[in-house]
């Protein structure tokens, strides 16, 4: 295990007590969380970082907000932007570091905005709204973009929309800076696509999806002149597949291990955790285990950096749980008390930044 330094932000609503985005030292080789100090953002629903490491991205009420991280990840706002839309969901940066996609679940809006060298949110690039009708009318009769991801080649972005069940895919237009839609995968009625992540190698996407409880499998081929998607497998996220009461249960939460091989995904109602063993050349997915979680609602997870722990945001129970995986036994085994924090939306630990060197001082430089 390297000898870096990591800390957890853990988004949350600010509709009570919390103030924004919780910050965590996090102690790797325990498997443990440590409450440093709270950040005042409105409703911080999700978190993202930039590609060098220097800056966090928040969604906030008014938009889009971004902070400065210092060497031991304590956050300093630096601007804030509008979206001109509704309060965003979802944030993901592209892997050139010159955009900052937003996914917007009340509107159904995708929106791109510049981001500068100097860490400053820039202007709106692009702002597509999606259009359709879904199934399902209690709640997804319309748009609702639920997560934004570019392509690991960076050719693409693809919008997850829970709410017409599709998965919109975009050309990065950087010439002009927009969005331009170049395909569309469709996924089953009332399935209800949540959130996609892809292989650590980039050939493979899955998706997590909210209604029907499943995680879908494609293999990913950015080679051609449009992108190709192929779903190769299924697979549930519950505890017991054919459940009469399954209807009452939402996957919620999906993370990739830092190495590779296992992923991991949360689901709401029956309130547990799955982990499934990634095979490394067929991107096929094998269950080990779904086990409860001691909380309610777990709205995301993370996996530590060392892959031995897990911390899940509780978002209805008000707390932060973590475990230790046991790999042999295909069990999870609680790690750390739990930590009280309202409202948790969004979780990630990341290295804090590192200290930059002092650069020699050149002589010819100092004789002039």
């Amino acid at each position: 295990m390297d000898n870096k330094k990591y800390v957890a932000y853990v988004g949350t609503y600010t509709h009570g007590s919390s103030k924004g985005i919780q910050v965590y030292d996090v102690d790797v080789e325990k498997g443990t969380l440590t409450e440093r100090n709270e950040v005042e953002v409105s409703n911080s629903s999700h978190t993202a970082l930039s590609k060098n490491g220097l800056f966090l991205y928040s969604i906030e009420d008014e938009g889009v907000a971004v902070f400065k991280r210092d060497e031991n990840g304590d956050l300093t706002r630096i601007n804030s932007v509008s979206i001109d839309g509704m309060r965003g969901c979802f944030l993901a940066t592209d892997v050139d570091g010159k955009y900052l996609y937003v996914a917007g679940y009340h509107d159904g809006k995708v929106t791109v905005v510049h981001t500068h060298r100097d860490g400053r949110l820039g202007s709106l690039m692009d702002g597509v709204f999606h259009k359709g009708l879904g199934s399902v009318a209690e709640r997804n009769f319309r748009p609702h973009v639920n997560c934004v991801r570019p392509t690991p080649d960076n050719k693409y972005l693809c919008a997850v929309d829970n709410g017409i069940d599709q998965v919109k895919i975009y050309r990065i237009n950087k010439r002009r800076h927009k969005l331009e839609l170049v395909d569309i995968l469709r996924c089953p009625r009332e399935s209800g696509p949540r959130i996609i992540r892809f292989s650590a190698d980039g050939r493979f996407a899955y998706i997590l999806f909210e209604l029907s409880n499943e995680i879908k499998v494609y293999s990913y081929d950015g080679n051609g002149h449009l992108p190709e998607f192929e779903l190769i497998q299924s697979i549930s996220t519950l505890c017991k597949e054919n459940d009469k009461d399954a209807i009452h249960n939402a996957a919620s939460g999906l993370a990739l291990a830092p190495d590779g091989k296992h992923l991991f995904c949360t689901t709401a109602g029956e309130n547990s955790v799955s982990m499934y063993e990634i095979d490394q050349k067929t991107g096929l997915l094998e269950k080990k285990f779904t086990l409860p979680i001691s909380g309610d609602y777990p709205k995301d997870l993370v996996i530590f950096p060392d892959n031995q722990h897990i911390a899940i945001a509780n978002h209805a129970s008000n707390e932060i749980t973590v475990f230790r995986v046991d790999y042999e036994k295909n069990i999870i085994v609680m790690n750390d008390r739990p930590h009280k924090v309202e409202t948790p939306n969004s979780i990630h630990i990341w290295p804090v930044p590192e200290k930059p060197e002092k650069k020699k001082e050149n002589k010819a430089e100092s004789a002039e």
